[in-house]
């Protein structure tokens, strides 16, 4: 009985990575035969086995900054996807304040949030805060707009019903109306989850003295172009690491909500 478990856990392991190795494999050959092909410089683009190389030689160096990184990444996310939720759940409770307020987070999103980086550092300073802001301020809209709609468009009957059972208020709310927004939160998490890393290296960019941002910066002025990969390839499996981690917490947690195959549409 538990080899069986094991044994059916193991091929759904199997079935859900079949597609992202081979996908991976795929990449990494088309980028060996563009190298190969062309006989282009390995300091304008160096081949998988270099960046492999310098990801083995330099760990030591890429790994502190990678920690840097993911702290910047980590911090942004939960102070972002906290001020989005409370900001939504005050724009679903009260219609005066969504009316004042929606004007003013649509016309922030005029603003490139790239533009904002170099004041940031100006008043935050070059350390983890200034980084830790733009996190946040980038994903700070989609969550926000993600579980404010979906708080919008609670079945009616739902609500009917628990007012009929006499659930008001914040039971109402907490009961009712954020279950049921539940799906639009856990998209406005997966697009935070990819667009986090952004604003952390952006941040870096701009000033910082450590991180995966910073250190590509200087390995592209000391034409370090294999360091610079790796880092960047660093960067890629963190962003991947953290929106799949999500997408399987939000599985986990909405599994009362099956999804729709598309084959089932036609």
């Amino acid at each position: 009985m538990h080899g069986t478990f094991i044994f059916r856990h193991a091929r759904t392991l199997g079935r859900a990575l079949f597609r992202p190795v081979v996908t991976l494999a795929g990449l990494l050959l088309a980028w060996q035969a563009l190298v190969s092909l062309t006989g282009i410089e390995s300091f304008l683009l160096p081949g998988p086995a270099d960046v492999y190389a310098a990801l083995l030689q330099r760990g030591n160096i890429i790994l502190p900054h990678a920690g840097v990184t993911l702290t910047e990444i980590i911090v942004g996310l939960l102070l972002g996807v906290s001020l989005g939720i409370s900001t939504a759940l005050v724009m679903a409770l009260s219609g005066e304040v969504r009316r004042w307020l929606m004007p003013v987070l649509v016309v922030s999103q005029a603003i490139p949030v790239f533009a904002l980086a170099p004041i940031l550092v100006l008043w935050l300073g070059y350390g983890l805060a200034s980084k830790v802001a733009m996190a946040a301020l980038i994903i700070f809209f989609p969550v926000t707009a993600a579980f404010h709609d979906g708080l919008r468009r609670t079945d009616r009957a739902w609500i009917d019903s628990a007012r009929t059972l006499g659930c008001r208020g914040w039971r109402l709310i907490w009961r009712v109306r954020v279950p049921a927004a539940l799906p639009g939160l856990a998209a406005g998490l997966r697009i935070a989850a990819a667009v986090a890393p952004i604003g952390a290296v952006v941040g870096e960019w701009v000033g910082s003295s450590a991180g995966l941002g910073y250190l590509m910066l200087h390995a592209n002025a000391r034409l370090q172009i294999d360091l610079m990969f790796a880092a960047l390839l660093v960067l890629a499996a963190m962003a991947i690491t953290l929106y799949f981690t999500i997408d399987l917490a939000s599985r986990r947690i909405l599994h009362w909500q099956p999804e729709t195959d598309h084959s089932d549409l036609r």
